[in-house]
């Protein structure tokens, strides 16, 4: 496994954590900085939408499980999506990834790539495949 996740393996049962990855929150915050001059206002809103994702790249978390991939918010799951409820997926703009898409049954979910989209797409492929 890299070092951009955890992978810890009790019994049967394999989970793989993805790591923080703090590319796009710092990126939002030096083009906030960038603004300033131009734009007070505009700079405010890429700079707190930047701090709000740094903020959530220390508390989520994301593990991949045999049969679901787990949300934590810190120690505590807030949600987990079973695999056999996905109809598809996809990760925006391949060579700098920034959203990860997926969909299940009954809804939609988009989440901003601020963990290793590398090991996110291998844990995809393995758990998830395309048909």
């Amino acid at each position: 496994m890299t070092k951009a996740a955890t992978e810890k393996t009790t019994g049967t049962t394999e989970t793989i954590e993805l790591k923080p990855n703090f590319a796009i929150p710092v990126v939002l915050v030096i083009v906030a900085i960038s603004l300033l001059p131009f734009s007070k206002i505009g700079a405010s809103i890429v700079g707190l939408l930047g701090l709000f994702l740094m903020i959530q790249t220390f508390r989520i978390k994301l593990q991949f499980t045999q049969k679901a991939l787990d949300v934590y918010n810190g120690k505590k799951m807030i949600r987990s999506f079973p695999y056999e409820e996905w109809s598809n997926w996809r990760i925006f703009w391949s060579r700098l990834p920034i959203l990860f898409y997926f969909r299940e049954v009954n809804s939609i979910h988009f989440l901003p790539i601020i963990f290793d989209s590398k090991t996110l797409l291998s844990c995809l492929e393995k758990y998830c495949p395309r048909d």
